[in-house]
């Protein structure tokens, strides 16, 4: 046995690394699911009310995350749990849809996402300037807001040329303000849109920040609702906006480069340098000017776009309540919530009421205007849509 251990080597030490974190989540999970069940039941006299088992996992996270603190030897887990484990449940959800059903709801979604996209880029750069948050710091949370949350943030950091301070701040703020919208905006959706599914499901992805908000925002209101379609149109919509950056990294890297060449223009004028030499790229401080870095489409984007061609091949290649490949299709759909429900845990135990107030007023003050504001365009334009469009 040692032989076979020494042989995994770096494997091995990884998986031992991951297995107490992962094993945390999935009791925590458990848990979650038993008091949701619990709950819902009436036990121990207790009114039957019916919430999701998501909403228990996050708010146990978060009460042991801040009351007991969590140990160093979870850490690996809980991260692989946060972002491998969670990211595969998400792109499992593409079982549930077929091309033309993914279509169908991104006609819906789509003018939401760009209205929404527009607000938060806007929003978030005047209030900024506004609350006099430094500039760097106000165009993360813009793009962290307006796009895919703490994965835009990090992909815009490099580019922009940002501090870690300022990347730790938007982070923080974009999983505070996330996690608040993400426990409140399934009541908001289940009073507007309580009878369309899938207009609950572009306000919940086109309103609320990072991914696995959405979609632990979308799980809450399709378990306690009974609408399954709703968690499809949040993950579509979502996935509309995080796309979005492939456009947005780009543009930022040529107006910082633009934005740099500008200030050393400024800075050199009267010093004998030539325009053509500082057009070829050297820093006021004489370093040369380092090629932004452009940001990917994170993985599971094209993972879930895959097991949507994979349902459709499926569905036209057999039928679609023939025994074999329904089962496939349950098998998977039962996964991905398992392991949507396990990553959210996670989710909850990342969150830390002590780090929120060390950033100061003003970044809290201008992240939760931004958020605000992106959520009130995405109720009212998902509202136009579904009055004036069904």
């Amino acid at each position: 046995m040692r032989a076979l251990l020494t042989a995994l080597g770096p494997g091995w030490i990884s998986l031992r690394r991951v297995i107490p974190g992962v094993l945390v989540a999935i009791l925590l999970a458990v848990l979650a699911r038993s008091m949701s069940d619990g709950v819902a039941q009436g036990a121990v006299g207790l009114p039957k009310i019916p919430l999701s088992p998501v909403l228990y996992a996050v708010l146990l996270g978060m009460l042991w995350r801040n009351t007991l603190g969590v140990p160093a030897w979870t850490n690996d887990g809980l991260n692989w749990a946060m972002h491998r484990l969670l990211r595969t449940g998400i792109a499992l959800v593409g079982l549930r849809l077929t091309l033309a059903g993914a279509s169908a709801i991104a006609v819906t979604a789509l003018p939401v996402a760009l209205g929404c996209l527009a607000t938060a880029l806007a929003a978030g750069i005047i209030i900024s300037r506004l609350l006099s948050v430094p500039k760097r710091l106000g165009v993360l949370l813009a793009i962290g807001t307006a796009v895919c949350g703490c994965t835009a943030v990090v992909a815009m950091s490099p580019v922009i040329r940002a501090k870690h301070a300022e990347t730790a701040f938007a982070v923080t703020c974009v999983v505070l303000f996330g996690c608040v919208a993400m426990l409140l905006y399934p009541w908001v959706a289940g009073h507007f849109f309580g009878d369309s599914p899938v207009h609950a499901g572009v306000f919940l992805g086109t309103a609320i920040h990072d991914t696995s908000q959405v979609i632990g925002s979308a799980l809450i209101y399709s378990q306690q609702a009974g609408a399954p379609d709703a968690l499809s149109a949040a993950s579509v919509a979502k996935l509309l906006r995080n796309l979005s950056i492939i456009v947005l990294i780009p543009a930022a890297a040529w107006f910082v480069r633009k934005e740099e060449a500008r200030e050393e223009i400024e800075s050199t004028s009267g010093k004998g340098i030539e325009p053509a030499d500082r057009a070829q790229g050297s820093r006021a401080d004489g370093a040369p000017l380092r090629p932004a870095k452009s940001g990917a489409v994170p993985f599971f984007v094209f993972a879930f776009i895959l097991f949507v061609v994979v349902r459709t091949a499926g569905d036209s290649m057999f039928h679609a309540d023939a025994p074999m490949w329904h089962a496939v299709v349950n098998a998977g759909q039962s996964a991905s919530e398992l392991f949507l429900v396990c990553g959210m845990t996670a989710v909850g135990l990342s969150v830390s009421f002590t780090d929120m107030w060390r950033i100061g007023w003003r970044p809290l003050a201008a992240g939760f205007l931004v958020a605000t504001l992106v959520g009130l365009c995405s109720l009212m334009l998902t509202l136009g849509m579904y009055r004036f469009f069904g």
